[in-house]
């Protein structure tokens, strides 16, 4: 079992992305050195996680490990808590106090949202980590520490040194070696698994059958954005394990829960890409679509095929044509229709089941306009060619949904929302 492997079974790390891999194997790498490491990543990827891993893998695991949110603490008392102050420094200091750093001596100091640490606490920290040196509030004594410092953010410290409000120098010490934890929709192969392990987490501890999910949820849970990471998709789970009637979860489930879970743009894929299963069924509807418009060029070729035998017509060269290879598809429903002899439609004869349909088609051939066409652009928005096929299936099906969702080859649920979502019925 290769190393990664293991830590991951010993810490309770889920996923198989290449990217949390790739970001764990850093972990481990440098976790045997003193190096100051920074990690990066949307909030709830699980940052304090890796500094409890990079400090358990070092050696220094046998001596304190402090997690401070920088965020949280009031400026006023930030260089009071990290650093220490003595009796009588500021009012309420009734008695010395050590701070973080000299708390964690020899041991390691993670510290949280490192961006929110005021201007001059930011000069405090440099000098920590270039000479291991600070001084308490209200002395002028030198206090020396060995601290390995672990620091963390969610935003991007390059953009706030550009911007003047962290220090460069600072930056650039914390970011010796850059940790990347990927969010929670850059490795959506992972997203089933943490969803199952919370699930059982819950049922072991409440003694109950673990929910579980259909196909057609598993792909919504996969294909949301979650932008709460995996803090989020564990309080989800947590929730529906508590709440939820059914074990056995579907779509509709889900929505109750995370009501915005199925809001996405359809049916273009996504910059996940199809392997994800992303809008899996919509791009099914697009696909049958595209059958259709197939079926219905073929229907017409043959139309004009039979057109010319039965009124014995010679074809023209194609070569000539060939340039209308490159013509988009012409949409059935925006031909303009046009009248031979006696005013009767060419295309009537294409809906009509009646035998005055199947007569013999005539034209006058003195009629020199007879063989012009007009090429109409063909609707380009997926969307709409959506809602048409929609439209199709249940004219063709009586309005009848079941029908209709086999024959589009997606679920009746499925339909259903897309009526709703189109208001088509």
């Amino acid at each position: 079992m290769s190393t990664t492997q293991s830590i991951k079974q010993r810490f309770g790390i889920i996923g198989t992305s290449p990217l949390l891999d790739r970001a764990l194997d850093t972990a481990i790498r440098v976790a045997n050195s003193d190096l100051t490491v920074l990690i990066t990543g949307e909030s709830g990827v699980g940052k304090e996680n890796f500094s409890k891993i990079i400090h358990a893998l070092s050696a220094r695991k046998h001596n304190q490990f402090i997690a401070v949110n920088c965020g949280a603490i009031p400026a006023g008392t930030i260089n009071s808590e990290l650093f220490g102050h003595e009796k009588g420094a500021f009012t309420g200091a009734v008695n010395e106090r050590k701070g973080y750093f000299e708390t964690a001596d020899k041991g390691t100091i993670f510290l949280d949202e490192i961006s929110e640490l005021p201007q001059d606490t930011q000069a405090y920290l440099l000098r920590v980590l270039e000479s291991g040196e600070f001084i308490r509030v209200g002395s002028s004594k030198v206090e020396k520490t060995d601290v390995r410092v672990v620091a963390a953010t969610n935003v991007d410290l390059e953009e706030k040194v550009r911007k003047g409000k962290f220090r460069e120098d600072l930056y650039y010490r914390l970011n010796t070696v850059p940790i990347r934890i990927p969010a929670l929709k850059d490795r959506r192969e992972d997203i089933n698994l943490l969803f199952r392990k919370f699930a059982m987490d819950m049922a072991e501890r409440y003694h109950t059958d673990p929910v579980r999910l259909d196909e057609q949820a598993r792909h919504l849970l996969e294909s949301y954005r979650w932008p709460g990471n995996v803090r989020e998709l564990k309080n989800v789970a947590e929730q529906i394990s508590v709440l939820s009637e059914n074990k056995l979860l579907t779509p509709e489930d889900l929505v109750q829960f995370v009501p915005n879970i199925a809001k996405r743009n359809l049916p273009v894929p996504s910059e996940f890409g199809v392997q994800n299963n992303e809008s899996f069924q919509e791009r099914e509807i697009l696909y049958k679509f595209l059958f259709e418009m197939k079926s219905d060029l073929n229907d017409l070729k043959n139309l004009v095929f039979e057109l010319v035998r039965q009124n014995d017509l010679t074809m023209p060269d194609a070569s000539s044509y060939r340039g209308l290879q490159s013509q988009s598809f012409p949409n059935p429903n925006n031909l303009q229709r046009r009248d031979f002899e006696n005013n009767h439609s060419v295309f009537s004869h294409l809906d009509d089941d009646s035998e005055e349909a199947y007569r013999p088609i005539i034209i006058d051939k003195q009629d020199k306009d007879f063989h012009k066409a007009e090429v109409v652009e063909a609707s380009l928005n997926l969307i709409e060619m959506e809602k048409e096929l929609i439209l199709k299936a249940l004219k063709k099906h009586q309005n009848r949904r079941k029908e209709a969702a086999t024959d589009l080859g997606i679920s009746e649920r499925t339909l259903y929302r897309k009526i709703k979502e189109y208001e088509l019925g």
